[in-house]
């Protein structure tokens, strides 16, 4: 098996799950799982496709352990990409769970972390998991600040109205 081959089979599998939402989830995990089986067995990689592969199948509790030893096994390290998306699906996760602080504590240091593509979902994550504490005002403030950089104009003053919201007193 090569690593092109296998990311190959890995990405088709997830298109076609994608493109077919009558695809049985059952079935669908099995692809995955078998696909994982081929990585070494000691490997963040394999327990980070199982968990996405649970997560997008509907059962964020059986993800949440998989995404957890992902990252113990040095998801992160050896993948900073694949280790940040690991962060911000479990952090909506336990969201979904019911444990929102934890997706607040998970995500906050994404903010400060090397900007990649995976930014605005940090902030859009991150603002759902206060939302579901009751801070909405944040969590706004975080989608206006991640749309503000898309906006062809206004996006200095819808910056501002972002940092405004947070801002004691306001």
């Amino acid at each position: 098996m090569t690593t092109d081959d296998w990311e190959d089979r890995t990405a088709a599998a997830w298109a076609g799950f994608d493109d077919d939402p009558e695809q049985d989830p059952a079935a669908f995990r099995a692809v995955i799982d078998a696909l994982a089986a081929e990585l070494p067995g000691d490997g963040p990689r394999a327990p980070f496709e199982r968990a996405c592969a649970w997560d997008s199948t509907g059962h964020p509790d059986r993800a949440v352990p998989l995404y957890r030893e992902a990252l113990a096994r040095g998801l992160g390290e050896a993948d900073p990409y694949r280790g940040r998306r690991a962060r911000i699906q479990l952090a909506s996760s336990l969201r979904n769970l019911g444990r929102p602080q934890e997706g607040v504590d998970l995500l906050t240091p994404e903010l400060d972390a090397p900007s990649d593509e995976l930014d605005d979902a940090v902030r859009a994550t991150l603002a759902l998991c206060l939302s579901s504490l009751g801070r909405d005002r944040e969590g706004l403030s975080l989608v206006l600040e991640a749309l503000a950089a898309h906006l062809p104009r206004y996006r200095r003053s819808m910056a501002a109205y972002a940092r405004r919201l947070t801002d004691a007193g306001s």
